[in-house]
C-alpha cells in the first residue's frame, strides 16, 4: 500500500499542472476548498450590493431609485444570493479545507466529483446573473416573486424564471453531489482509530448538514421541475384555473426551505465546537450531547416546515402540530448554548476574534430562537405574518447564526491556510464595526414590524420613517465594513508575519498547541482551574 502511495506521490510530482489548469482540473480538497471560499466572497459583495439597493430605496418613503418590480427582483436575487452563492459555498469551502485534515485522510473520497461539484456552481452563479438582465435584454418581466418563488407569481414571469429554475437545478445538483462527497468521505476515509465519536464537532456539523442537504434538495428541484411543466408544458400542478393547487407548491419548497436553516446553521456550530475550546483552553463540555443535540435538530428540522404557512388554511390539527414541533427546536438549541457556556465556564479565556466572534454568536442568536418561539405561537404569527418582525427574526438567525460563524472560521484557520497571521487589531475592529451596525441594521426592524409594517414591499407609511432609516444607516456601515474584511484577507494572503506550526499557542488544556487536526484529549475534571498557559 505505501509503496503504490510513494509511486502515485512521485506521479503527481512529476505531472502536477500548473497555472490555471491547476484550479481548473483541480482534485485536491485544498484548492478546490480555496475556490469555494472565493467565490462565497466575490457572491458575499455581490449579494451584498442588492442589499444596499433594498436599504437605499427603503431609507424614506416614497419611491426614491428603483422601479417596484427592480426592487422585488432585488430581494428575491439578494436572498438567493446570499443562501446558495455566499454562505453555503463558504461552508463548504471549509468542509473541503478541513475535514480531510481533520478525519486524517488523504483527499476527498471523490475527488473529481468534487471538482464537479465546485464548477457547477460558477455556471449557475453566470444562470443566476442572465435572469437578472434578461428582462432587459430580451424584454419580459423579471422574477419578482421572492425566493420563495410561490406561483401565482412565478407562473407570470418571463424567461427570467426559466433561467432561475435552471440555476436552482444547477446549484441544487452541486449541493447534492458535494453532500454526497462528504458522507462517504466521513464514513469510509477515516484514519485508524479515528471513530465517529472521536471525530472534531465540526465534521459531525458536516455529516448532518450533508444528510439534511441529500433529503431536502430533492424536494424544491421537483418543486421547480413542476413550476417549469405548469409554465412551459400545459399542466396543473400549481394553477388553480386548471384545477391545481398554489399550496402545494409552499409545501414542496418548505419541505426544502426549513431545513435549509439548518444546512446553514449547523456547519457554524461546527466552527464554535472547535474555536471555543480552543480560546477556553479546556475540552468541549458534553461532546456527545452536542452530536446527539445536531442529530435532534436535524430530525426535528425536516418535519416541522408548515409553520411557514399558518396562514394558508391548513387544519387545526396539522397547525397544532407544527406550533408544537417548532417549539420543541427550542430544547437542542438551548442544549448547545449552554454546552457552549459551560466550555467557556472558568476556562483561561482569550478574546481573539475567532472568539469574540463565538461570544457574540451565543448572545446574538438568543434574540433569534426568542422570536422564533414567539413566531411558532399561531395566534401570535398570524399577526406577525409577513411583517418585517419576520425579516427580523431570520437575519437575527443567518448573520449572527451562519455569517458570523464562517467570519470564526475564516479568521480561526487563516493561518492554516494561508501560512500566516491576519492582523488581530484590524480583526478585532472588523468584528466591533460588524456586530454595532448588524444590530443597529436590524434591530429596529422587529419594531416596524411589530407596528405592521409589511415586509417585500417597496413603499411605507410615514409612520415607519424613522426606523427605516435608522435600519438603513446601520446597513450602509455594516456594508462597508465588509471592505476591511476584504482588506484583512489580501493583507493576510500576501504576508502577514509567518503563522507558527501551532498558531493558537497552548490551544487545549494539556496539550501544546490547536485542535485542528485531532480530537480533544481525555478530558480533565472539568470545573478545576485550567493548566496555566505558557
Amino acid at each position: 500500500m505505501s509503496s503504490n502511495a510513494a509511486t502515485h506521490d512521485d506521479h503527481d510530482h512529476h505531472h502536477a499542472p500548473s497555472g490555471w489548469r491547476r484550479w481548473v482540473f483541480s482534485t485536491n480538497h485544498k484548492d478546490i476548498g480555496t475556490m469555494y471560499l472565493f467565490f462565497a466572497l466575490f457572491m458575499l459583495f455581490f449579494g451584498g450590493a442588492m442589499a444596499m439597493v433594498i436599504r437605499a430605496e427603503l431609507f424614506q418613503p416614497g419611491l426614491q431609485f428603483v422601479s417596484p418590480e427592480f426592487y422585488n427582483n432585488m430581494f428575491t436575487n439578494h436572498a438567493l444570493i446570499m443562501i446558495f452563492g455566499m454562505v453555503m459555498p463558504a461552508a463548504a469551502g471549509m468542509a473541503n479545507w478541513m475535514i480531510p485534515l481533520m478525519i486524517g485522510a488523504p483527499d476527498m473520497a471523490l475527488p473529481r466529483l468534487n471538482n464537479l461539484s465546485f464548477w457547477l456552481l460558477p455556471a449557475g452563479g453566470l444562470m443566476l446573473v442572465m435572469s437578472i438582465i434578461a428582462p432587459w435584454v430580451g424584454g419580459g418581466t423579471a422574477v419578482t416573486a421572492g425566493w420563495t418563488l410561490y406561483p401565482p407569481i412565478s407562473l407570470q414571469a418571463g424567461m427570467s424564471m426559466d433561467l432561475l429554475i435552471f440555476t436552482i437545478h444547477l446549484l441544487g445538483i452541486s449541493s447534492i453531489l458535494a453532500s454526497i462527497n462528504i458522507v462517504t468521505t466521513v464514513l469510509n476515509m477515516r484514519a485508524p482509530g479515528m471513530s465517529m465519536m472521536k471525530m472534531p464537532l465540526f465534521v459531525w456539523a458536516w455529516f448532518f448538514t450533508a444528510i439534511l442537504l441529500i433529503l431536502i434538495m430533492p424536494a424544491f428541484a421537483g418543486g421547480v421541475t413542476m413550476l417549469l411543466f405548469d409554465r412551459h408544458f400545459g399542466t396543473s400542478f400549481f394553477d388553480a384555473a386548471g384545477g391545481g393547487d398554489p399550496v402545494l407548491f409552499q409545501h414542496l419548497f418548505w419541505f426544502f426551505g426549513h431545513p435549509e436553516v439548518y444546512v446553514l446553521l449547523l456547519p457554524s456550530i461546527g466552527v464554535l465546537g472547535m474555536v471555543i475550546p480552543t480560546f477556553s483552553r479546556k475540552p468541549l463540555f458534553g461532546y456527545k450531547s452536542l452530536v446527539w443535540g445536531m442529530a435532534f435538530l436535524a430530525t426535528l428540522g425536516m418535519v416541522v416546515w408548515a409553520h411557514h404557512q399558518y396562514t394558508v388554511g391548513m387544519s387545526i390539527w396539522a397547525t397544532k402540530y407544527f406550533m408544537i414541533g417548532t417549539i420543541l427546536i427550542s430544547i437542542p438549541i438551548g442544549l448547545m448554548k449552554f454546552n457552549f457556556i459551560f466550555t467557556m465556564w472558568r476556562g483561561a479565556l482569550t478574546f481573539e476574534t475567532p472568539m469574540l466572534f463565538a461570544i457574540a454568536i451565543i448572545l446574538m442568536f438568543a434574540f433569534a430562537g426568542v422570536t422564533g418561539v414567539m413566531l411558532a405561537v399561531v395566534p401570535a404569527d398570524l399577526q406577525y405574518h409577513d411583517t418585517y418582525f419576520v425579516v427580523a427574526h431570520f437575519h437575527y438567525a443567518l448573520i449572527p447564526g451562519a455569517v458570523f460563524g464562517l467570519y470564526a472560521g475564516v479568521f480561526y484557520w487563516l493561518p492554516k491556510w494561508t501560512g500566516h497571521m491576519y492582523d488581530e487589531k484590524l480583526g478585532k475592529i472588523f468584528f466591533w464595526w460588524t456586530t454595532i451596525t448588524f444590530n443597529i441594521t436590524f434591530f429596529p426592524q422587529h419594531f416596524s414590524g411589530l407596528a405592521g409594517m409589511p415586509r417585500r414591499i417597496v413603499d411605507y407609511g410615514v409612520q415607519f420613517t424613522e426606523f427605516n432609516t435608522i435600519s438603513s444607516l446601520g446597513a450602509f456601515a455594516f456594508g462597508l465594513s465588509h471592505l476591511l474584511f476584504l482588506y484583512i484577507i489580501i493583507k493576510t494572503i500576501k504576508g502577514g508575519e509567518p503563522a507558527p506550526a501551532m498558531p493558537w499557542e497552548g490551544a487545549q488544556a494539556g496539550t501544546p498547541g490547536l485542535e485542528w487536526t485531532v480530537p480533544s484529549p481525555p478530558p480533565f475534571h472539568t470545573f478545576e482551574t485550567p493548566p496555566e498557559v505558557k
